[in-house]
């Protein structure tokens, strides 16, 4: 069984950075496509970026381009989402996900970590 414990959230002002990582244990994040997804209050959980198993290929929400990146370390089975120019509308819970291909199904969750953006 994969488990997923994400870190880094916190509040932030706006114009300003957070690193979110993803620490696994129990399995290898080698062999699945990685993803980082968030929910606000009152809306639905949203894709924000994908990275390949390879790590050679990402993905990105038209909102966070440019802003977010996405990258994996395989030596530590983390993966991590980097936050730049954070808008107040970043707000939201950000959830890892482990996943067998980039737009396919989630087949681990971690638990979450809240960001706010406010000043």
């Amino acid at each position: 069984q994969l488990q997923l414990a994400e870190s880094g959230g916190g509040l932030v002002q706006p114009g300003g950075s957070l690193r979110l990582s993803c620490a696994a244990s129990g399995l290898t994040l080698d062999y699945y496509a990685l993803g980082w997804f968030r929910q606000a209050p009152g809306k639905e959980r949203e894709g924000v970026s994908c990275i390949s198993s390879s790590g050679g290929s990402t993905k990105y929400a038209d909102s966070v381009k440019g802003r977010f990146t996405i990258s994996r370390d395989s030596a530590k089975n983390t993966v991590y989402l980097q936050m730049d120019s954070l808008k107040p509308e970043d707000t939201a819970v950000y959830y890892c996900a482990a996943i067998l291909y980039c737009g396919g199904p989630v087949k681990y969750w971690g638990q979450g970590t809240q960001v706010t953006v406010s000043s």
